[in-house]
């Protein structure tokens, strides 16, 4: 049925509960699953403006990237621990709905499972989410767990 899954994971319980749920459609399904964490770009002047800790005085994006992949090395330890097979794990940047999208049709992805942020009606309503804006730009079936 799908031959591969994407599953956009940023250490939340809402990405972890996909996470498990992509792990078991890929067992059933056996498919490659795809892990994707995403982090934001920081311009200059972004990373000049912000509270870098002392002790760690790379530029913020460097930051970012190494917590990304710790989240998505996480993530494949945490699948494979579910039984799934053929997993492999990646960081991007950039802008997260976007990315994820991009992501899964440069890979074919045959479902992107993403987590649901909780926001109220009228605060997802007002400022969207992540989940929302990959269910309106995937062209492939997304599932929002």
């Amino acid at each position: 049925m799908f031959k591969t899954i994407l599953v956009a994971v940023d250490g939340s319980d809402g990405s972890l509960k996909a996470l498990e749920m992509a792990a078991g459609m890929q067992k059933i399904c056996g498919s490659e699953l795809l892990i994707l964490t995403v982090f934001r770009h920081h311009s200059l002047l972004e990373a000049s403006m912000s509270m870098v800790r002392p002790e760690d005085p790379q530029n913020l994006d460097d930051t970012m990237r190494g917590h990304a992949k710790d989240i998505a090395e996480e993530a494949k330890k945490v699948a494979t621990e579910l039984g799934a097979g053929m997993v492999r794990g990646f960081v991007k940047a950039g802008q997260p709905a976007r990315t994820i999208v991009k992501f899964g049709e440069d890979r074919k992805a045959d479902l992107i499972v993403v987590g649901s942020r909780g926001l109220g009606d009228v605060e997802g309503f007002l400022l969207g989410s992540v989940s929302h804006k990959v269910t309106s730009l995937a062209t492939c079936p997304v599932m929002v767990v």
